[in-house]
């Protein structure tokens, strides 16, 4: 069984973080969404988002109150390196989503576009979205983005999961109103294509 974070810290420790497959020079797509949620004072959590540069793009965008979560130390500590003096604006934390302590009712935008389709099992599965149900506001708003059904099967030598919009839905259940989906292609670093589906909810 492979050690998620061994992995991930592996794969940060020995690659450019604008080498990886899902590296974006500006996340677009997700700000987007997050800025149709919820304006700048909202509480935003970008889970598994690491070396990703969509919390720069908030920050830019005048969000004042962002948390990222990511299972790899390395992944945080390139963000941490690249933002300077403005990492201080950023609450940063090293864990696992699926067991992370993370406060009751804090957050009012759940974005994710790194970790729920390398969920292969069931329970961990189960286990992420309790930690939405625990951690979004009621009334607040879940993006979660994952490999489509043209997607890759595998992605950083680890098996992920492939959806579709209603099959994405259906894995957070009827806690969540569907609010909308949308498909997206990512042109990686290596030059292929990668099919991720959007679907961003309502907690009820």
């Amino acid at each position: 069984m492979v050690d998620r974070r061994e992995h991930w810290e592996a794969v940060y420790q020995n690659k450019p973080t604008d080498a990886v497959s899902w590296f974006q020079p500006h996340a677009a797509a997700s700000l987007r969404l997050i800025a149709r949620c919820a304006g700048p004072a909202a509480q935003v959590i970008d889970v598994g988002g690491g070396a990703s540069v969509l919390v720069d793009d908030l920050l830019d965008a005048g969000y004042r109150h962002v948390t990222v979560l990511d299972l790899a130390e390395s992944a945080l500590a390139a963000s941490r390196a690249r933002l300077g003096e403005r990492a201080g604006q950023v609450e940063w934390i090293a864990g696992d989503i699926t067991r992370a302590d993370l406060p009751a009712a804090r957050y009012d935008v759940w974005h994710d576009r790194a970790v729920f389709h390398f969920l292969t099992d069931p329970a961990d599965r189960a286990r992420y979205v309790a930690q939405v149900l625990r951690a979004v506001k009621p009334g607040g708003h879940v993006i979660v983005a994952a490999f489509g059904p043209g997607g890759p099967l595998q992605c950083s030598g680890l098996d992920v999961v492939r959806y579709d919009p209603g099959a994405l839905h259906k894995a957070f259940g009827a806690a969540f109103r569907l609010l909308g989906h949308q498909t997206e292609v990512h042109y990686t670093p290596a030059g292929k294509d990668q099919e991720f589906v959007y679907c961003y909810c309502m907690r009820v």
